[in-house]
């Protein structure tokens, strides 16, 4: 599969552009990604499965072999900080996706990433990299970084103990660091899985530790590691509901160079399954300087018979 960059010119309409998003109009054009996302997996014409969108802790389950789930979703995310670029502002992200393999009974892979990312600028802030940006700009866009992940599960869930899982990732450089708002830098990823179900199965509990390699987007050749963590639970109301909620994000234990500052949020929504599809929507709110105030999430999730594995 092959990603490539999509070019510096292409910006915002200009409805977007010439102001700062306002609540209406990113619920206008949530609601036209979630129709056009309807009416594309609509299609296919197949049943929906239960997976941890819109969370960012990620379950040991693999997607079954075979299978292939595929998500669409939004983010806005309201005074997000870089700290690479100094910019600080309203971040949209209309097309956020995720497709996920079934490989084996314990081996998937999945693909994950946003098409591009668009900024209202709030603030401009010292710059530690020189931006293609004109000193009046009150937005800008880039495309964003997909990450590659496989995810390996290495032991089902008994009675009395968790399951467990490891995955691995590496992050492409598929961003433009000028506009201000990505890396363009490749990172590796590697963490364990732990998972269980408590409450007769009504209660998902699981949780990641684990490191990033992460590229100095400032110094060539230099690097810092990180440790990401995540915790969460999704409690099943109904057949058809879930609320569920987590904490996640990344801690530096170094003085971090720009753009690699520790991060967290807090996530609060619910999903539920309807029309074929499994739909969710869940609260963000920021735990550090560096992670967005608060925000919204929402997307869609569906899950069909792609392939016959190899025998």
């Amino acid at each position: 599969m092959s990603i490539g960059k999509m070019p510096a010119s292409y910006d915002l309409p200009d409805a977007l552009c010439s102001a700062r998003p306002t609540p209406g109009r990113w619920l206008r054009w949530a609601a036209v990604l979630l129709a056009a996302g309807w009416w594309a997996l609509s299609s296919l014409g197949m049943p929906a499965a239960a997976q941890q969108r819109p969370l960012l802790t990620e379950d040991v389950d693999i997607v079954e072999t075979g299978r292939i789930r595929l998500q669409a979703g939004a983010d806005f995310f309201q005074n997000q900080r870089f700290g690479l670029s100094g910019l600080r502002g309203d971040l949209f992200r209309p097309v956020v996706l995720g497709v996920h393999f079934g490989l084996n009974s314990n081996v998937g892979f999945s693909v994950e990433g946003s098409l591009r990312d668009y900024l209202s600028i709030r603030e401009r802030g010292t710059s530690a990299i020189p931006l293609s940006l004109a000193p009046g700009a009150t937005s800008t866009s880039g495309a964003s970084d997909f990450t590659l992940w496989t995810k390996i599960k290495l032991r089902k869930e008994t009675r009395r103990a968790p399951s467990l899982g490891v995955r691995i990732g590496v992050q492409l450089p598929n961003s433009d660091q000028a506009r201000g708002i990505g890396l363009n830098a490749t990172n590796v990823f590697g963490m364990v899985l732990v998972g269980k179900r408590v409450a007769r199965e009504r209660l998902n509990l699981f949780g990641n530790l684990g490191v990033g390699i992460l590229t100095s987007p400032v110094k060539p050749g230099a690097q810092q590691d990180v440790l990401t963590y995540g915790a969460a639970a999704i409690y099943r109301v109904t057949e058809r509901v879930d609320v569920l909620g987590e904490v996640a994000g990344r801690y530096n234990p170094r003085t971090p160079v720009p753009g690699l500052e520790s991060q967290a949020q807090v996530r609060l929504g619910a999903r539920w399954r309807a029309a074929g599809f499994q739909w969710d929507l869940a609260g963000v709110a920021g735990l550090t300087r560096l992670s967005p105030r608060r925000g919204l999430t929402f997307g869609v999730t569906y899950e069909f018979k792609g392939f016959e594995p190899v025998k």
